[in-house]
């Protein structure tokens, strides 16, 4: 006959499955979580709309290649769509397009 302490009648902290488990590999996120993501890709889609919108109207008035305006201008646009995704909860689209809306300005710079 074994003892049972108040601890093993309710369950240990230590013993897998049980309430008291530290997050684990397939812990799932919350609300919180989903509405931060959402509000970081739709500002720094925004952000980078108006970096890019800025950059083209910048290196328009200069003596840069006609290319450059137009890649930061549609660099520019591909954030914009990153932050109305973001915006709809599209999150992982959004990152993906914030990512290739400024590869597509960082190329418009290189052609200068």
């Amino acid at each position: 006959m074994s003892a049972r302490t108040d601890s093993d009648s309710q369950g240990s902290a230590g013993s897998p499955g049980s309430a008291g488990d530290i997050a684990g590999d397939d812990e799932e996120y919350g609300p919180d979580d989903a509405r931060r993501a959402r509000w970081t890709a739709t500002g720094t889609g925004a952000l980078l709309t108006l970096a890019g919108l800025a950059a083209a109207l910048l290196r328009l008035t200069g003596p840069a290649p006609a290319l450059v305006p137009v890649a930061y201008a549609l660099g520019a646009g591909v954030c914009a769509l990153a932050a109305l995704l973001g915006a709809r909860g599209r999150t992982r689209r959004a990152l993906w397009l914030l990512i290739a809306g400024v590869m597509v300005m960082a190329l418009g710079d290189q052609v200068d």
